[in-house]
Parts: structure tokens; sequence; C-alpha cells
């Protein structure tokens, strides 16, 4: 997904109408009460029609582009030596080894340590991951991207160029920047000993992917490579896509063993955790969890990979289905009852509970 030129006209024309008013409003001598009433107007009935107007020029144009390397620099300059210390698994013969990029991404190498292959999933930051290919000695095969946005994609360009062998695997719905091999849901990608199927999850965008590195031909706990679904007790924004497709992405998830090691997009563990703790604040998993987790963060480590037995005992976007949950958010048309549309219902306001949270 290279940026295609200028902004579509009605992107263009709808954001500097909005600009426009807003300056008219904030200039005028005789516009207090306006100016006070903007922050209300931009908040409510302008909100989605902004966001939606950003998003597309983040996604749609250079200017998308322009923003990630940006956030590359900044991030470069912040953390010379990454967000978190990171530390590998080692299974027989496959070695995971997270690169910690931008200001809180991960991206991931999955080596055959026998073959000396490599995979790489989301590499934003070429420098960071070629940086980690060398340390390590191995190839390059192949890139598992799993959804189009800049900071999981923006390296594509520049490692698939300098290994000329390597494939880039993604959706063909999700318009993967220098994709050259589209997955489809269940499709599997060979490396070596190394069996990693895609499944799709739509939701945040719509050909998002995760990757499931299979642990059977090693001997070990399977591991799901989730983009920006599943965080440590976290789920990923519904960009493209509905409360109900987000569900049945996550229920897709929550059918693996509960073994499997999850290795999220970001380290946004704390932050997540805090919020599970007001939605249930009895969980005792749950705080577990967190003090484990602020001791990790006190040094900067990384709180990855946690597993899928866990997340069910406290990521609040998982339990949808669970009486507990359903109680401690209280009495509300839809919010009781397992039946798929009150459970969208639930996660919806999970997420404008999360989202109110965070703005405190």
């Amino acid at each position: 997904m290279a940026w295609q030129g200028w902004p579509a006209p009605w992107l263009w024309v709808s954001g500097c109408g909005l600009l426009l008013v807003a300056f008219v409003l904030l200039v005028s001598p005789r516009c207090c009460r306006a100016r006070r009433g903007l922050r209300g107007l931009l908040m409510t009935r302008s909100q989605r029609l902004l966001f939606r107007i950003g998003y597309s020029l983040y996604t749609r144009t250079w200017l998308g582009y322009l923003f990630y390397r940006q956030q590359l620099r900044r991030a470069r300059n912040r953390y010379p030596k990454g967000h978190s210390k990171t530390q590998p698994r080692l299974f027989n013969g496959v070695k995971v080894l997270p690169i910690p990029v931008l200001s809180d991404n991960y991206s991931y190498l999955i080596i055959d340590t026998q073959a000396r292959l490599a995979v790489a999933v989301d590499p934003s930051d070429p420098r960071a991951v070629q940086a980690s290919i060398e340390k390590e000695g191995v190839t390059l095969v192949a890139i598992l991207c799993t959804h189009k946005h800049w900071d999981h994609s923006g390296g594509n360009r520049d490692l698939s160029r300098r290994h000329r062998d390597c494939r880039v695997y993604g959706s063909p719905q999700d318009g993967i920047p220098y994709l050259t091999h589209p997955l489809c849901h269940q499709d599997v990608v060979s490396v070596g000993r190394l069996q990693i199927r895609a499944l799709a999850t739509p939701g945040h965008t719509q050909g998002h992917l995760v990757y499931l590195l299979d642990g059977e031909p090693y001997k070990g706990p399977s591991c799901l490579f989730s983009g920006d679904l599943l965080f440590l007790s976290g789920c990923g924004r519904t960009f493209e896509g509905t409360a109900e497709t987000m569900l049945s992405s996550l229920d897709t998830v929550l059918g693996l063993g509960d073994d499997t090691l999850l290795w999220p997009g970001h380290e946004y563990a704390e932050e997540n955790l805090g919020f599970a703790g007001v939605v249930e604040p009895e969980n005792l998993a749950r705080e577990r969890k967190m003090q484990w987790v602020q001791r990790q963060r006190l040094e900067r480590k990384s709180t990855c990979p946690s597993t899928l037995g866990e997340e069910r005992s406290y990521n609040p976007f998982l339990r949808t289905h669970c009486l507990a949950l359903q109680e401690a958010l209280g009495p509300g048309p839809g919010l009781t009852g397992d039946d798929g549309c009150s459970r969208a219902q639930l996660l919806e306001e999970l997420r404008r509970l999360k989202d109110t949270h965070k703005s405190k």
C-alpha cells in the first residue's frame, strides 16, 4: 500500500471546511459563547467526521507515511536501544525474538535455528529488524504483516529490497505495502520447520490477520502473533468493522489452547490492566498480573508473552460471556445473556469505558 498521491477531493473540502469554521469561531470577538461551545461541538457531532478524515488521510495518502517517518525518527532519538528490554524464547530448534520498535510497538523474528532462516512479523523499523537479523546470523525469507497501518508495515519496502528473495505476506483486502504473497484465512506459510497459519480477524482493519506458529513440529507451545487484535488485557480499536465483527475475531482466538503464547503488537500491559481493575476490581488474577507487570515496567522490561489461559482470566475483552463481568458493568439493555448481539453491545460498552478511563 504505497501512498496514492494527493488525498481525494472530498477529504480536502471537508477538512478545510471544518478548519475554516473553527478558525472563524475562535478569532471573532463576538463569539465567546461559540468558543465555549466549540469544544463540545468538535467532541460530539464533528468527532466522528474528523476522525474519519484523519484516518483516511493516514491510511490512503502519503501523509500517513510522512507521519510514520516522523514517529520513527522521534522513537529512534528517544529510545536508541528500544523502548523495552526483551528476552527471546528458545524452544527445540525455534527461537522467538521480540524487537522493541517505535514508542511501544513490537516486531518479531521467528527463527529456525537449525536452518538459520528467519521470518519477520510487522517489521515497522527496518533498521532495528536488520540489526537483529545480522546479530542472529540468519537469512530473512519472509515478512508476515498483520495489517496495513504504517506502524506495522513501514519496514516492508526497505527489508524486501535488501533481501531480494524475501516474500511479503498479508491480506489482499488490506492494501499491505509491497505485498507479494496474498493470504486467506487458514493459509499456511512454511519456512524450514516453521508452520505458521494465517487467521482472518477483521475489525481493527478489514483485512487484519493474526499468525499462529504451530508448536507441534518443535514440541513446544504454539505462538500467536496478534498484531492489533489482542493485547495483554486489551484488544484493538474497531476502525473498519463493527462490534460484531471484532467479537467474532476475538472468539477465533478464544478457540485456541490455554498454553498458546500471546505475542502482541504493542506494550500496553500496565494501562490495560489498570482499566481491567476498574471493570473487575475483585479479580485476583488481574491483581497478581498487575503486580508482576509493574515490577517489569519499573525496569523497562517487556511484558511479552502472556498466555491465552491467563488472558481468559483477566482480559475483559475476552470475558464478555462471563456473568461476573456482566454484573460488574451493571444492568442495562442488551448487556446480559449469552447471545452474540448482547456480547457485542457489551464489547462496545467496554471500549467506551476504556476511552473514558484513558482520557482522565
